[in-house]
């Protein structure tokens, strides 16, 4: 690095790219809300809602792959203000739709707000110093805040305006912080651009390392489940419970917000307890609370001695915010958990690993949402999209129990302790690899014990 900004030059770069990404994120849940309307007005199934809510999170997804890197090419002012801006026309275009097709189009096109996620962690990772950057990217991360936005924002828009206005809106708050995020951020500091002269293969080498997938499969959950609940929650509440736009954007937001905002708490604890007792917290309190939400109202009857007793089981609205809160916050923990450790180990290479990681939580996103739709369908019963989550959350932690098992028992003989997951820590002990560089590996170890 052949510069150091200034610390006020830090928290310049990582506030606007923050307030950005809020908004972008915003934006890229706002079907969570208008998709309701959208529904009724074109007589949409829950499987074709359930593609229409998922399609931006495809695009947002699969872009991340590429803009990280054209952020370390090209330089994170323009790149991430032309993102805005071209969002910002694809959701004004939203409003000229006629037909589903229409729809589908234009949300391909409101889809690259979810690529502002690795454009911000390029253009802010070149600002800092690696060991700043894992606390930064945890207060970059919590802009999913922006669904949480859109939860309280959107429905008091549809009191008083159609759909089609509440996305002109969003549209032109879009512009504006396009066009400001372009008169106010900074070109990226010389000589930071780390990726700027390579080929795209070699740009991309670090995913060859079997680590990265690990990092990857964890977030599939952590992240790509938090996005299709955000975009999923309103119209759920309004069928499950009864309840109007504004009183499930309310309830949805005690989901979203703990989810987002806490995702900062969940660096400095990974630190504390390391990353391996976080992420068995976050996949038993997964496990524990999508089990009780899987929970369809059911009827019993007891035949007893002087005639049946008839009871219902069922998770009454207050039970249910209570849990969402729980899962919410716990999913919050597991993504601060899995990437903080990006700059870590691969600290020349985040644009690349991060877009890699983030494609696949996005994706996990994507297929999720569109899998509840289609079980809503196929069913009829509401709650089977917790039923999935279930069923995912448990596998992934006797997947990871396993690993980790694995893991301490090489360790024991070694005489080590860790507390980061094994393929955060020990990759050598599962399949051969090349150790990192000496000052990556000696700041990987220095994350990696007990803080007692």
């Amino acid at each position: 690095m052949t510069s150091i900004a200034s610390r006020a030059e830090q928290n310049r770069a990582l506030g606007l790219s923050t307030l950005a990404f809020t908004l972008c994120f915003a934006a890229w849940t706002i079907f969570s809300i208008i998709g309701i309307s959208i529904r009724q007005e074109f007589g949409l199934s829950d499987t074709q809602l359930g593609l229409l809510m998922a399609t931006p999170i495809l695009t947002g997804s699969v872009s991340r792959l590429f803009l990280g890197l054209w952020t370390d090419r090209f330089g994170g002012r323009w790149l991430f203000g032309t993102l805005m801006l071209t969002t910002a026309a694809f959701v004004y275009l939203l409003t000229y739709a006629v037909s589903y097709q229409m729809l589908l189009l234009t949300a391909l096109g409101m889809g690259f707000a979810g690529g502002a996620f690795m454009v911000g962690i390029a253009y802010t990772a070149t600002w800092l110093e690696p060991e700043r950057q894992g606390r930064a990217f945890g207060i970059f991360g919590a802009g999913n805040v922006g669904a949480a936005v859109t939860h309280l924002g959107a429905p008091f828009l549809l009191v008083s305006m159609s759909w089609e206005d509440t996305a002109r809106v969003y549209a032109a708050v879009l512009a504006i912080m396009g066009v400001l995020f372009i008169l106010l951020a900074r070109e990226n500091p010389a000589g930071r651009s780390r990726t700027g002269t390579l080929p795209f293969i070699e740009q991309m080498s670090p995913v060859k390392d079997l680590r990265v997938w690990h990092f990857a499969l964890y977030y599939f959950f952590v992240f790509g489940a938090f996005v299709a609940l955000a975009l999923w929650l309103p119209y759920y509440l309004v069928g499950v419970y009864g309840l109007d736009m504004t009183t499930a954007g309310l309830i949805a937001a005690f989901y979203s917000i703990p989810a987002s905002l806490l995702r900062i708490l969940g660096s400095r604890v990974s630190d504390r307890y390391g990353a391996r007792r976080v992420m068995y917290w976050t996949f038993i309190a997964s496990v524990i609370c999508t089990f009780l939400l899987s929970y369809p109202p059911t009827a019993y009857v007891v035949h007893g001695i002087d005639g049946d007793v008839r009871f219902v089981l069922e998770v009454g609205l207050i039970p249910f915010v209570v849990l969402m809160f729980v899962l919410g916050f716990f999913m919050s923990l597991g993504k601060a958990a899995v990437y903080k450790h990006i700059p870590v180990y691969y600290p020349g290479d985040v644009a690349a690993v991060g877009g890699v990681v983030g494609m696949i939580g996005g994706l996990g996103g994507f297929f999720l949402l569109l899998a509840f739709g289609i079980l809503t369908d196929l069913t009829g019963v509401w709650q089977s999209s917790f039923m999935m989550l279930f069923a995912i959350a448990s596998a992934a932690l006797l997947w990871m129990h396993h690993a980790i098992r694995k893991a301490e028992r090489n360790e024991w003989a070694n005489h080590q302790t860790r507390t980061d997951l094994p393929e955060l820590a020990s990759p050598q002990l599962f399949h051969p690899q090349k150790k990192p560089p000496e000052r990556n590996a000696n700041m990987a170890d220095k994350n990696s014990y007990h803080h007692s």
